[in-house]
């Protein structure tokens, strides 16, 4: 039987303060959690979610069997994080558009729709705010916070921002900071958005409009950097969408502008999607807060001091063809970790996936997991 689900929301009335100077009162933040939380609480698992996903972590909803959350390979009974023995907790980012408090919903000083007046966030924003949420929760302590690529960054600011509230820290697929080349390929995407006509300079819900073609675009060229090379070559290749005798001797149809070949045909209709769900605002702000992230910039640029105050003990987990976090930076990471004599376990995963392999079924990584997870529910005595 699936796992069923029901989402929450918590409201907040007290303001956050952001790392910007800003403040961000009267917010609400969306949440699920599955299992239970033991009697002396020690067994809660946070998990952090990545740039379009959600709270949604597990399970289905009552009344869409096709629901299944975006980690539900992962999070579940029986399962790597194993809900009958951790209680765990999915939270929806602040400035997403999956239910919690978001450049979509209107600002109450205002009356009007945040749009592009949200205020800018950080990885450690989302962090201080989740801190919150667990606080309302009774959650003192956690097993473990978990999360994969720009989850995998909060879990490491929480070991940085909150040492003594995390006794384990999961980080998969992720990354100190970002790499010139990443920020460059997020820069890119957010110009095809702002540059749609029918941006309007963020605030498109006033006119009726989305900017549908920026957001096709933006992850069009963000599905690419999550795929490997191998993994392209093997699922389209060169084949054509056309077949031969509707085209030229080359198979080639000669056009500039139609659909030709199936890697084009695939990444449009990942656009298509993408566009139809996501909001453009949203996307300027979770690439930003990636572009910010960089806890070794306080301390000069040296990680080591960075992660001195880090006292969880740490899984990293990196794959082999994820040239998008690859695992030179995650062996940065360990490093920084080994000289501060903390207590690391580092699983380098030879997949051919590319930067998804962290939401797909590696036996050798999901076994890698549940091994630590194994661990930790020794510890909690679950």
């Amino acid at each position: 039987m699936p796992l069923v689900v029901q989402p929450q929301s918590m409201h907040f009335q007290a303001p956050l303060a952001l790392a910007s100077g800003a403040h961000l009162a009267d917010y609400q933040l969306a949440y699920e959690t599955y299992g239970q939380l033991n009697a002396d609480k020690s067994n809660a698992v946070l998990i952090c979610h990545a740039l379009n996903a959600s709270h949604h972590v597990a399970g289905v909803y009552a009344d869409q069997p096709d629901s299944a959350g975006w980690w539900d390979n992962m999070v579940g009974p029986g399962k790597p994080v194993d809900t009958d023995r951790f209680f765990v907790i999915g939270i929806n980012n602040l400035g997403s558009c999956f239910g919690s408090t978001g450049p979509m919903h209107r600002n109450p000083a205002s009356g009007e729709v945040y749009g592009a007046d949200f205020p800018v966030l950080t990885v450690e924003d989302w962090v201080a705010s989740q801190a919150r949420l667990l606080d309302a929760l009774g959650v003192g302590v956690l097993a473990a916070v978990m999360g994969g690529s720009l989850g995998g960054m909060q879990a490491l600011s929480w070991a940085l921002q909150f040492p003594q509230r995390a006794r384990h820290v999961v980080a998969i697929a992720s990354a100190p900071n970002l790499s010139a080349e990443n920020i460059a390929f997020n820069e890119v995407a957010r110009r095809a958005i702002v540059t749609d006509p029918d941006f309007h300079g963020g605030h498109f819900y006033r006119f009726g409009t989305v900017p549908r073609r920026g957001l096709r675009i933006a992850r069009m060229i963000g599905h690419i950097t999550y795929l490997s090379d191998d993994v392209m070559n093997a699922k389209f290749g060169r084949e054509l969408r056309h077949a031969v005798e509707s085209a030229g001797k080359s198979g080639y149809r000669y056009t500039t502008q139609d659909i030709e070949f199936q890697i084009e045909s695939y990444l449009r209709h990942q656009g298509d999607k993408f566009s139809q769900y996501f909001d453009a605002n949203t996307y300027l702000l979770i690439t930003r807060a990636l572009d910010y992230f960089d806890p070794a910039r306080a301390f000069g640029s040296d990680l080591t001091a960075a992660f001195a105050r880090a006292q969880a003990k740490f899984l990293l987990v990196s794959f082999s063809t994820d040239w998008r976090f690859p695992p030179a930076r995650s062996r940065e990471i360990v490093t920084a970790l080994l000289e501060n004599r903390r207590h690391v376990s580092y699983a380098e995963i030879d997949a051919p996936h590319g930067h998804d392999a962290f939401l797909l079924d590696d036996p050798c990584y999901l076994a890698a997991v549940r091994t630590y997870f194994n661990g930790i529910a020794g510890e909690a005595g679950a």
